[in-house]
């Protein structure tokens, strides 16, 4: 769907403290996804699965904290939901509507505050990274 080269580059060599070590890759207890070969699950985040939007949990639990993956293609359309906790979003790719008329685009990061209802679309299709948290 959407091309995201930088995704696939892990050269290091511009780093040269890095390239090569194995000292952080012993001694750090890390999850890696490789979310370009992981498949993403349907969507149903609001209630029903929404078949024209995926997602990947990465660190997720479903009481709102963590973050995740979300696909969604050219004309999807999200169902009105209120956010209990904090969201966080960075646009990787195409483009996103809000119910309000805001246009979100690539690399935008945009935070909604807990109570915030809405719905967003998207023309173009779009990738996003998401992060909740929980209020308080």
């Amino acid at each position: 769907m959407l091309a995201l080269g930088f995704l696939k580059a892990r050269q290091f060599a511009q780093y040269p403290n890095i390239a090569g070590s194995t000292m952080a890759e012993k001694e750090t207890p890390r999850e890696v996804t490789p979310i370009l070969e992981t498949p993403f699950r349907p969507y149903d985040m609001e209630g029903p699965v929404q078949a024209e939007i995926t997602w990947l949990p990465l660190r997720f639990e479903r009481a709102g904290a963590g973050s995740y993956m979300m696909r969604m293609a050219p004309g999807a359309v999200t169902i009105p939901h209120t956010h209990v906790g904090y969201e966080d979003f960075l646009i990787l790719a195409g483009t996103l509507t809000d119910s309000d008329g805001t246009v979100f685009e690539t690399m935008d990061f945009v935070s909604f505050a807990p109570g915030t209802k809405h719905n967003s679309w998207t023309d173009t299709g779009c990738l996003i990274i998401v992060f909740e948290r929980p209020a308080g």
